[in-house]
């Protein structure tokens, strides 16, 4: 009886030293954005989220994310209600942020983010799923949106904070 226990211990030692540990998702942990840029069709880059654009990126091991973006130069409402506010104060608040949440995953071969969108400020993108190429340098994260109706390519840059 002591052998079958001595043996039961030395087998699940065994596996437990095989085992490997589960996989922590690459971009695990919380960014900060640096930069909200766009690349024009001319080729030129500019601010599209203002000169001090503020945001985070927060990743789990699992690769559920929560993301916002907000311009720097909106408009404060001149009501200390949200309910009250004018058309310009609500046109500064929607266009000068951009916040969504969901699943990522990450095709590392062909360097593209795939984000599964669940909420989102932009209610059009609730339930898609949208492909980001990107790049992973050190602590800087980079990416790209696909271009916009004007043809305009935002370029999203984040460093990791942790």
């Amino acid at each position: 009886m002591k052998m079958t226990g001595a043996l039961f211990a030395m087998l699940a030692g065994l596996a437990a030293r095989d085992a490997q540990a589960p996989r922590v998702f690459p971009l695990q942990g919380t960014w900060t954005l640096v930069a909200a840029d766009k690349v024009l069709p001319n080729g030129e880059t500019t601010r599209d989220y203002g000169e001090h654009p503020k945001g985070r990126l927060v990743v789990d091991a699992q690769g559920r994310y929560s993301l916002q973006i907000f311009k720097s130069e909106r408009m404060r409402f001149a009501s200390d209600s949200k309910a009250d506010g004018s058309v310009d104060e609500f046109k500064s608040a929607v266009m000068g942020s951009s916040t969504h949440y969901g699943t990522m995953t990450i095709d590392e071969r062909a360097r593209v983010l795939v984000f599964s969108i669940e909420g989102s400020s932009f209610p059009n993108w609730e339930g898609t799923t949208q492909q980001r190429q990107y790049t992973l340098e050190g602590a800087e994260l980079r990416y790209k949106v696909p271009p916009r109706p004007d043809g305009s390519i935002p370029v999203s840059v984040w460093h990791r904070a942790d």
